[in-house]
């Protein structure tokens, strides 16, 4: 079920930065302009928490980073993504995406350094602020035409 902001009739879209241990999620605004970090779950929980929220938070579409190597070609971990993402789609009732994810997780650990956060705090937060810089840029590229 698609929830709608009645003026607007914008859904939400969900950032995902898929990890063999961890998964970050992150969230739109309804505008579909904002992405916000939301949480990171153990991978083996993360099929029923992106069910919980998806269906509490009107989620329409979720947008997974796609690990490419600099050249454009598959990355290592590009099969379990796709693997995931296929396991997803089996139970959705929303559209998926991918989005090329080279440089995500590397800017924000860059960027939480510089600001002097502490690798265990950095361990807590990172994945969850790879979502965002996903859904971010994702909706960034797709601001003229709508998510």
């Amino acid at each position: 079920m698609i929830r709608v902001c009645h003026k607007i009739g914008l859904m939400r879209i969900m950032g995902v930065d898929y990890g063999k241990k961890r998964v970050g999620l992150a969230l739109s605004d309804e505008t579909g302009m904002l992405a916000m970090p939301l949480e990171t779950v153990e991978t083996g929980k993360a099929f029923q928490r992106i069910r919980e929220i998806t269906a509490e938070k009107g989620v329409g579409k979720i947008v997974v980073g796609m690990p490419r190597n600099m050249d454009g070609s598959d990355g290592p971990q590009v099969e379990a993504v796709r693997q995931f993402i296929q396991s997803l789609g089996r139970q959705a009732t929303f559209e998926i995406k991918t989005w090329d994810e080279r440089w995500t997780t590397r800017m924000v650990e860059r960027s939480l350094i510089e600001a002097n956060v502490s690798r265990q705090k950095r361990k807590k937060v990172i994945d969850q602020l790879a979502a965002r810089q996903i859904l971010q840029e994702y909706l960034d590229a797709h601001s003229n035409r709508g998510p």
